[in-house]
């Protein structure tokens, strides 16, 4: 066999070595559905009246009770942020997160955030407000 056939072969089974890596990673994308089930105000001890929430899905907002569909690598995380925002002259703000990899979920299930904001001015400084964010992560 010749130099330049050689060269073209091996030229060949490369591409085609790269090929099938290319598409088998491609096709190893899991579907995950994350639902924010609820947003609740558990405990509030004179830190505010007027409150903003918000739950986060991979660095995407997301309102309550609605649902946000992911593709991910099981090598990717789902990742969950909660957060709270007393609203007056000067925030309080709280956050939370967590992180989930793809490859860890088999099954529903309900993982909840706790926030908690702390009064951080006047005659209640230092008194808190708990908020809990339960979110649904399906298959």
């Amino acid at each position: 066999m010749s130099k330049s056939m050689r060269l073209m072969l091996a030229f060949l089974l490369i591409t085609v070595f790269l090929g099938q890596s290319v598409s088998a990673a491609t096709a190893k994308t899991t579907k995950i559905k994350v639902t924010l089930v609820s947003v609740e105000l558990v405990e509030n001890n004179h830190v505010g009246n007027e409150w903003y929430t918000a739950g986060y899905v991979n660095g995407k907002e997301i309102k309550e009770g609605s649902t946000v569909t992911l593709n991910l690598k099981s090598s990717e995380s789902v990742k969950l942020k909660a957060y709270a925002e007393e609203q007056d002259k000067i925030p309080d703000v709280g956050t939370a997160n967590l992180s989930i990899k793809a490859s860890s979920i088999s099954k529903t299930m309900n993982k909840s955030l706790t926030v908690k904001v702390k009064e951080n001015r006047g005659r209640y400084s230092g008194n808190t407000a708990e908020w809990k964010f339960t979110f649904k992560i399906q298959k």
